[in-house]
């Protein structure tokens, strides 16, 4: 009898840590199933700026348990459109290359155009719209009821897609998320990233972006999500950081079917 109660308990804990990255939460390690589709759809502004907001949109699919390929672009409004743009239109591609138990690490690629069309901004002109390759990893652990992970990608970016000249910009993304689930519905989730540029020209012009957010999920497949986010930065390459943009607020809505 104790057996079969430990082999039970064992098993419980076993599905939750396996289901968590699983569910479509918020997750920072989260993969779509094979076959499976996700969308995550965000609204933000500004504390600063309440005039101006960005719409986004990630939708993904899961080419394999371990392949996942996504697209995701934003349009900003500002003024009731008297401004507005359509900014960054990204493809991506994530390869799960370690799972053993709980331990997860993906491999991660990018394409990415900015902007894509605006007032200002012809489509795709060559004196506004840049091209940004991305090349990274992600990882960490998933446990029951909790995730830490963390993400160092390299980025190249261009006004031209195949220039690889000098004249480019080069930088990094690192950072570390994490997620704790309060029971079967809600969730908190915190994440702090910085970017560096590793040109000459670039000296202290990296900035730290942090956000902190509280989720809600209906079941496994959707949730509603409410977050803050602000941001540090070297204004003008000083040595001085102020606060950047102000304080955003935003809400997120993510599905997997």
């Amino acid at each position: 009898m104790k057996k079969i109660a430990l082999t039970s308990l064992l098993a419980v804990f076993a599905v939750s840590g396996a289901h968590a990255a699983n569910v479509i939460d918020g997750n920072p390690l989260y993969m779509p199933g094979q076959n499976h589709f996700y969308s995550v759809t965000s609204l933000e502004s500004h504390s600063d700026k309440f005039s101006k907001w960005t719409m986004g949109e990630e939708f993904g699919y899961g080419v394999t348990d371990k392949l996942a390929i996504d697209v995701s672009t934003s349009i900003a409004d500002e003024h009731s459109f008297d401004k507005w743009s359509w900014d960054e239109m990204s493809f991506g591609a994530k390869f799960r290359a370690l799972e053993i138990g709980g331990w997860k690490a993906d491999l991660i690629g990018a394409y990415a155009v900015d902007p894509f069309w605006g007032e200002h901004e012809p489509w795709l002109d060559k004196d506004y719209t840049f091209y940004t390759w991305t090349a990274g990893v992600r990882g960490g652990y998933v446990g029951s009821f909790w995730t830490v992970a963390g993400h160092a990608l390299f980025n190249y970016k261009n006004s031209e897609s195949f220039n690889w000249n000098d004249e480019g910009e080069h930088f990094w993304n690192l950072g570390l998320d994490g997620q704790l689930l309060l029971g079967k519905h809600f969730s908190l989730l915190a994440g702090v990233e910085y970017t560096g540029y590793t040109d000459s020209w670039a000296h202290n012009a990296g900035h730290w972006s942090g956000e902190f957010g509280a989720n809600y999920n209906f079941d496994a497949t959707k949730f509603v999500g409410l977050y803050v986010k602000s941001g540090l930065e070297h204004k003008n390459g000083g040595d001085d950081w102020e606060i950047e943009d102000g304080f955003g607020f935003g809400a997120k809505f993510g599905i997997d079917f």
